[in-house]
């Protein structure tokens, strides 16, 4: 009896082992879907504004007048940064581009000094650009304002098909989730399936059946919670090393809304599963529960 008694703890030990492992596997997964959910904005304004376009001074005008239109570009609101390139700059970086030297050919420099600008990303289109243009070729120097626009549309289209891709995408893993979860708690209620037949006969109350299954289940969940949140912390920490310089993930804002979800998706789909499966077998007659 003492040997029989040792192997159901063995298997219900297991099976609460391999339940908890499954679920945080597929928080986990939830939780890559989330992180991904969470920075795709950051990302494609990271990109978008890493898009701008450049301002040709005429040659004529004057340093201190340049500084005093860089300074008045900085002042608006949708500048996000500003960098002065003068004629000499423009004309180094073409030769260390091109390989080209034909400033010695030509006598001159026919490179105009300019000024790069690069917007914040609600204004990183072809729409908000054309409205800037008109503004900034009113002021005095101003040759000309040149940006790539079939650039920028592809840029904003590609930006918002990923966006509804990635959504999609993660609509429908979480729901494969849901499910994985879900049974994975009916797989760890099944194996005790006749625990709860003998409660019933010993006169229980379906309160009372549920309440242990309910309690495990809510430590299942947190625990598993916790595995996945430390599994993320890990991925985090990985991809942001691997993103250095270009993409920062250290967001504690974000950070903090995604543990909590997963912790609240996991409380809550292993509680609400694990009432779903004690309900069925309570239900369930003696010759159904060998079936």
């Amino acid at each position: 009896m003492q040997k029989k008694d040792n192997v159901i703890r063995r298997r219900l030990r297991a099976s609460y082992i391999t339940s908890v492992i499954s679920i945080s596997l597929v928080l986990y997964m939830l939780g890559l879907i989330g992180l991904l959910l969470l920075n795709t904005k950051k990302l494609s304004d990271y990109v978008k504004e890493n898009i701008g376009f450049s301002i040709f001074l005429n040659d004529d005008i004057k340093e201190v007048e340049i500084f005093g239109l860089q300074k008045i570009l900085d002042a608006k609101h949708f500048v996000k940064e500003t960098r002065y390139i003068t004629k000499e700059k423009a004309i180094r970086d073409f030769q260390e581009e091109w390989g080209e030297d034909f400033e010695d050919f030509l006598g001159f420099n026919p490179l105009p000094a300019s000024i790069d600008v690069k917007l914040y990303a609600p204004f990183a289109n072809t729409d908000s650009i054309e409205v800037i243009e008109k503004d900034i070729l009113n002021y005095n120097g101003v040759r000309d304002v040149v940006y790539q626009k079939d650039l920028i549309y592809k840029v904003n289209n590609n930006i918002r098909r990923i966006s509804i891709t990635i959504l999609a995408f993660s609509l429908l893993l979480f729901l494969i989730a849901l499910t994985l979860i879900n049974n994975t708690i009916r797989l760890s209620v099944y194996a005790k399936r006749f625990i709860i037949r003998t409660m019933q006969l010993v006169g229980a109350q379906s309160t009372v059946i549920r309440r242990p299954f309910l309690y495990n289940s809510l430590y299942q969940g947190i625990l598993s919670a916790f595995i996945a949140i430390g599994l993320l912390i890990g991925t985090m920490i990985v991809a942001e090393r691997q993103l250095e310089g270009l993409f920062s993930l250290k967001d504690y804002r974000i950070s903090g809304i995604l543990f909590s979800l997963v912790i609240v998706i996991g409380v809550m789909l292993a509680l609400i599963s694990a009432r779903l499966a004690v309900n069925r077998y309570l239900t369930m007659t003696t010759d159904e529960l060998y079936s």
